[in-house]
């Protein structure tokens, strides 16, 4: 990792023995995420008597902080200084106990404190920051911030009614905030200077009204803020909705702050805020400083202040991985932690599940409020299995198309699950949110076209499907090769989506009439292997019949995949096959496919392949991370696919499989 700023005191990611790190403040010892960082990032957190060689670990200026600055003074050890990175959690660590995502370590001084030059002001004045893989990393990351609507703080909702646009943003902050007495030392200056700020604000912006955005934490009654009730008038007015900043900033017509980060942020959105503190982002020609500091003088662009800001200086956690990441990861954590929270957070009435699925769905959405079934309750929304009847508008849930390593209809829980608001992928009468998704990736930014393809080669390598059954792959018959991958036949996505072929002995005879010459290859669907679904058929069409077949290596054995509805049909273009369809899956007609069934005319985008991956597997679905129980992206999930760090459930799992397939039709399907 290119760390940057402190690369001895991090002693190359560990490659040497730990450095000695004397802590004087308890939490550095009570907080499990912050040892365990510390310790990937070389050092050895010790309570005792340090040697003039070792360190003392300070975090910020807290209220301890003179204790260890008491100790470097009487033994000669040097201070590291510690603060939370820019992305921390969804919620302030006073509010909730959540861990840090990262942590800024500065062997100077903190970064926020301008009396010093910290290792980021250093980085900021000195660091040549023109490698264009690193800037293009850092414009990337900035719009992938705004498309998540990621912040310090990401518990911020995306569904609230903004304010008109055209007002004045001012941002308030905790009193005593380390930031604002670091700069504002002395008694009375910061309340003076966030009177003058609100005051500038309306000056300058005169009949504009004024917004005060409150901070996290005044909001729980955790500290209290600089602005209060006393400060609305006609113009003025309180504002402590959590909402995206983002969205405040889009309708800003400008921006005052101290020292807050979301003036940091403001930077990425567009504007140039005007700063009445000395935070780290002054004096780079960024933003309009009323208070200086003559030794920052450097004129930098966006990308260069984010690429140190946020890649260079901070360390990143991976906590799937237990290891250090890069930001990219970070943001990709917190993306998919917020998603959960804002999707989840009012609680779910279900409809439509399954007894045995009601676990999974526990784990999926319940981080927030537990789940209720089969009953109505007006406070929340509802949910509804796909395939189910359920109340109007309800969010339809189905399996992800990474799912698990064993099937659906043996129980085995699922990794990924896709949440539509608007339809079911597998049905084209209606739009489904996923067709959205595909049409909006008709053109990608270079950070999702790299990511996307990273993702396609993955798959390929570790040879990954929907349900990564394992299986051998025989020797195949040399020719052109046609795979038709068998259906369970009243499987949803056949009964909404074909119209003339609906059975898999037709699609054989279809297939055969259209490639006389050809090898035609004919896998049954596992579920109808495995005897668990209905759908077994006799039939001498096929050149070859594959049962038990691994489909991920038969893929990329073939030449073409021809299908009525089938996931392999997405999962063979992955691999750069041709694919012909009979239906209308949810990848057929937009320009990657052959299509000879009815595509709704209203699919008119043509997305890359990589903009359908990137709207099928990163955007649509929700993956859970079995080990650590935490929302996490794809990535994650294909790891754990590629391992087999997978808790499976029992034997007895089959019997009652077999049982309920006996009883009533799934909606476990094999697209």
């Amino acid at each position: 990792m290119d760390k940057g700023h402190n690369e001895n005191e991090l002693q190359a990611a560990g490659a040497n023995d730990p450095r000695r790190l004397f802590a004087f403040n308890g939490g550095f010892f009570q907080q499990k995420r912050l040892r365990r960082i510390i310790e990937l990032a070389g050092y050895e957190l010790k309570f005792g008597k340090p040697d003039e060689d070792d360190l003392i670990a300070i975090w910020g200026q807290s209220p301890t902080s003179h204790r260890g600055e008491a100790v470097s003074d009487r033994t000669g050890a040097n201070c590291l200084y510690f603060e939370d990175a820019l992305l921390r959690s969804l919620h302030p660590g006073r509010v909730k106990k959540e861990p840090p995502v990262g942590l800024m370590i500065d062997a100077k001084a903190p970064h926020f404190d301008p009396s010093t030059p910290s290792d980021l002001e250093r980085l900021l004045a000195n660091h040549p920051l023109d490698d264009t893989a690193l800037l293009n990393r850092a414009r990337g990351a900035i719009e992938r911030i705004k498309e998540a609507h990621l912040t310090k703080y990401c518990a911020v909702e995306t569904d609230q009614d903004i304010p008109a646009p055209g007002y004045v943003l001012v941002i308030d902050q905790t009193r005593g905030d380390a930031s604002v007495t670091a700069s504002a030392p002395g008694d009375g200056i910061a309340e003076s200077r966030f009177r003058e700020m609100l005051i500038m604000a309306q000056e300058e912006h005169p009949g504009c009204p004024v917004l005060i955005k409150t901070h996290p934490e005044t909001q729980h009654g955790a500290r209290s803020g600089y602005f209060g009730p006393d400060d609305e008038t006609d113009r003025v007015s309180l504002y402590s909705e959590p909402v995206s900043p983002w969205q405040l900033f889009e309708g800003a017509v400008g921006v005052y702050t101290f020292s807050s980060q979301l003036g940091f942020e403001a930077i990425f959105a567009g504007h140039k805020p005007r700063v009445f503190g000395q935070p780290f982002y002054i004096g780079w020609g960024l933003t309009s400083d009323e208070y200086p500091l003559p030794r920052r003088h450097r004129q930098l662009t966006r990308a260069q202040l984010f690429a140190a800001a946020m890649i260079l200086y901070p360390t990143w956690y991976d906590p799937y991985g237990d290891q250090l990441c890069e930001l990219e990861d970070a943001i990709e954590q917190l993306a998919a932690q917020a998603r959960t929270w804002r999707e989840d957070r009012h609680g779910w009435t279900a409809h439509g599940m399954r007894l045995w699925k009601r676990k999974p769905l526990q784990s999926f959405f319940g981080s927030e409020k537990s789940p209720v079934f089969n009953r109505q309750r007006d406070d929340r929304p509802a949910m509804v299995w796909a395939s189910k009847a359920g109340p109007e508008g309800a969010l339809r849930v189905e399996d992800g198309f990474l799912r698990s390593r064993g099937l659906g209809a043996e129980l085995v829980p699922p990794l990924s699950l896709v949440c539509d608001d608007l339809g079911i992928y597998y049905d084209p009468s209606g739009e489904s949110r996923l067709e959205r998704l595909i049409a909006k990736r008709a053109t990608l930014r270079p950070d999702q076209d790299l990511r996307a393809d990273r993702l396609i080669q993955s798959l390929r390598d570790l040879g990954l499907s929907k349900y990564n059954l394992g299986g051998d792959t025989p020797d195949l018959p040399a020719g052109r090769r046609i795979l038709v991958p068998g259906q369970v036949e009243d499987d949803a996505s056949i009964v909404a989506g074909t119209s003339a072929i609906r059975t898999n002995l037709d699609l054989l005879q279809a297939t055969r009439a259209a490639n006389p010459d050809a090898v035609i290859l004919y896998k049954p669907h596992p579920d109808v292997e495995a005897g668990l679904r209905a759908g077994a058929i006799e039939q001498d069409i096929a050149d070859m019949t594959l049962p038990n077949t691994d489909m991920a290596s038969l893929l990329e054995k073939i030449d073409e995949v021809w299908t009525m509805t089938s996931l392999s049909g997405f999962e063979a273009l992955i691999r750069g096959k041709k694919v012909t369809t009979f239906g209308a899956p949810f990848y057929a007609g937009w320009g990657l496919t052959t299509d000879l069934g009815d595509v709704p005319a209203r699919r008119i985008a043509e997305p890359s392949l990589q903009g359908l991956v990137h709207a099928t597997l990163i955007d649509y679905p929700r993956y859970r991370d079995p080990i650590t129980g935490l929302p996490c992206a794809v990535e994650v999930a294909l790891e754990r696919l590629s391992t087999g760090e997978i808790p499976h459930p029992g034997w007895s799992n089959r019997t009652l499989s077999k049982l309920q397939g006996l009883l009533a039709s799934y909606s476990w399907i094999w697209r």
